[in-house]
């Protein structure tokens, strides 16, 4: 007669009824050994077959509620009820336990009926047993009915927003466990952008410079030079590292600022571009001002990135960057007056692919909140440009 979820109110139910059921059947059985007029013998039988046939079933595993052995199990059961409510007015009482158990045992259409029929017979014993009819011979299995039905119903109705809230919380709990498992996933690709980002400003950038410095000392060499074939390894072992860093860089998809102010390290970074047949210039305009760290970083990696284009595709002569403070913004322009690009297609890089650059200055700028605009055509120069909005006063600002 278990549920099948049993819990232990459940089981404290279970118990209670039936020791109330006993009790009664105790009772009835007593009260005929004190009467006199009724059959003793036959009542104390009749109880005791009540008491085995109701044990039975209570023990019996297939009993379980909404099976087709409860609900025989309760036709036998109410059967010797009926012959011990002939024999003794005492077994009406017996039917408040009965009430419950063919409102858990039975489907609830059922088990109304079920109900209705039990305090019919109640009712009924008062006239077979010759009893004086009262209000009080209707109220009372009518009343025990009643609370009967709302009690059942009441828990069945507890039990169930109860389980309704245990989903929920067990949904809630793998919910946050999916959230904490995105979180982490969602660090870890951006510590990989990052990283391709670093990878690519720092380490990819400065390989190739040493590869195109490589290059020009080869040409300039006699052939038969004794440091051509030295030459020739380094710069050979250079782009094979400069293909490793960018296959990291494209497996992956960076922040160390130097020492000093912004103005500083870019104008040391237009000193360290600037070669024979290239003119980088550093312009400041407005009010400088002092900027989080993670605004240095985006803006020193974009123009590092912006001069590297300039070097490897753009073949120009002269090249400018302007760092410009605004009221509540800043802006730095990478300008030069090379053979430019298709926009469209994009900067392509040594081996004729897409370059890694603009999409990293874009994320850098994106990150902080601004805007990457880049203005090129072919034999037209090109321009980039990066606005951010500057920080209010006690702003905290994240590195991306």
């Amino acid at each position: 007669m278990d549920s099948p979820t049993p819990t232990p109110v459940s089981a404290a139910l279970r118990l209670c009824l039936h020791a109330l059921l006993l009790g009664l059947l105790v009772l009835a059985a007593a009260r005929a050994l004190g009467d006199t007029a009724a059959p003793a013998p036959a009542v104390v039988v009749m109880a005791a077959v009540m008491a085995a046939v109701y044990a039975a079933g209570a023990l019996a595993p297939v009993v379980r509620p909404r099976t087709r052995a409860a609900a025989f199990w309760l036709a036998g059961l109410g059967a010797v009820w009926v012959a011990l409510l002939v024999l003794s007015p005492d077994a009406l009482w017996v039917a408040f336990p009965l009430y419950f158990l063919q409102l858990h045992l039975l489907p609830s259409r059922w088990g109304l009926a079920a109900v209705t029929v039990t305090a019919g017979a109640a009712i009924a014993s008062f006239v077979l047993h010759g009893q004086e009819i009262s209000p009080g011979a209707f109220i009372g299995p009518l009343l025990g009915a009643a609370v009967a039905v709302a009690t059942v119903f009441g828990y069945d109705a507890l039990f169930r927003e109860s389980e309704r809230r245990r989903e929920l919380i067990e949904e809630l709990v793998s919910t946050r466990a999916e959230l904490a498992g995105a979180e982490r996933a969602a660090g870890t690709l951006a510590e990989r952008e990052r990283l391709a980002r670093e990878i690519h400003d720092t380490l990819a950038q400065g390989l190739s410079s040493i590869q195109l410095l490589l290059r020009a000392a080869e040409r300039s060499l006699p052939s038969d030079a004794p440091a051509a074939a030295h030459v020739r390894r380094a710069r050979e072992a250079a782009q094979d590292n400069l293909a490793e860093a960018r296959s990291f860089v494209r497996a992956l998809t960076p922040p160390d600022l130097e020492h000093g102010s912004l103005a500083a390290a870019l104008e040391r970074l237009c000193a360290r571009t600037t070669s024979p047949g290239l003119t980088v210039r550093f312009a400041v305009s407005g009010t400088p001002v002092e900027l989080p760290t993670p605004y240095e970083v985006a803006l020193l990696r974009t123009a590092q990135s912006a001069l590297a284009n300039t070097v490897r595709h753009a073949h120009a002569g002269r090249a400018e960057i302007t760092l410009s403070f605004m009221d509540t913004s800043l802006s730095l322009d990478v300008v030069d007056d090379g053979t430019g690009f298709d926009l469209a297609a994009g900067p392509p890089d040594e081996a004729g692919n897409s370059g890694f650059g603009l999409p990293a200055m874009r994320s850098r700028a994106r990150s902080l909140g601004g805007t990457l605009s880049v203005e090129s055509a072919p034999g037209q120069g090109t321009a980039v440009a990066v606005t951010l909005p500057l920080p209010l006063a006690g702003q905290e600002v994240r590195a991306a």
